[in-house]
């Protein structure tokens, strides 16, 4: 007998098809969820759906058979971040603090936040270019895949997350250089959520 699916990786399915058919404009009934997923009872599909707005993933129109939507996104507001130096984008390159002022972004928490200035071109493939400012999120987890400012012993770059076989490997978005798989302590300083680009620079 097949192990039974998490509820909350079933959820986020159900969650990504319902947005699916929002933004198409065609919003699913319970039933149509119900049988998009095989679920034997439509109760079932009901209270995904109802965690789904408990959690303020979506919202939901009592009384009519396609009354679930999505939620109006919250209201962005302007805050200043540092702008602590810069980060490599190629080899390790040690790290040192030289706050240089700050960057005006659009946030919608208050989560801690802080700005690097982009020193070389190993990240060009994503359009992470020498000059550009990353806005990071400190954060001392990520997930595979993410861009991450990391620390290497005391050298900083920032690199997209890779686990093989849950050992981390750090890599570039250009050919030209290898991955980077750290033989030393290595610590995780932050994801990259922004880029933000002067072109008169």
């Amino acid at each position: 007998m097949a192990p039974a699916t998490p509820p909350g990786r079933t959820r986020a399915r159900v969650l990504r098809y319902v947005q699916r058919r929002l933004l198409s404009g065609q919003p699913p009934t319970v039933r149509e969820v119900q049988s998009a997923f095989g679920f034997r009872a439509v109760q079932t599909a009901r209270e995904h759906l109802e965690n789904l707005v408990r959690d303020g993933r979506l919202t939901h129109r009592r009384g009519t058979a396609r009354g679930y939507g999505l939620p109006a996104p919250p209201k962005q507001q302007s805050r200043w971040v540092p702008l602590l130096g810069a980060v490599q984008a190629g080899g390790l390159e040690q790290a040192i603090e030289d706050p240089q002022g700050y960057v005006s972004v659009q946030t919608r928490g208050r989560e801690r936040l802080f700005a690097l200035r982009v020193r070389g071109n190993s990240m060009s493939g994503v359009g992470i270019l020498p000059g550009d400012t990353v806005i990071v999120r400190a954060q001392s987890t990520a997930q595979n895949g993410d861009i991450v400012v990391a620390l290497v012993e005391d050298e900083a770059t920032v690199k997209r997350l890779r686990l093989r076989q849950g050992r981390p490997e750090l890599h570039a978005e250009n050919p030209e250089f290898q991955p980077i798989v750290p033989d030393h302590p290595w610590t995780i300083l932050g994801k990259v959520i922004e880029v933000h680009r002067n072109l008169e620079a």
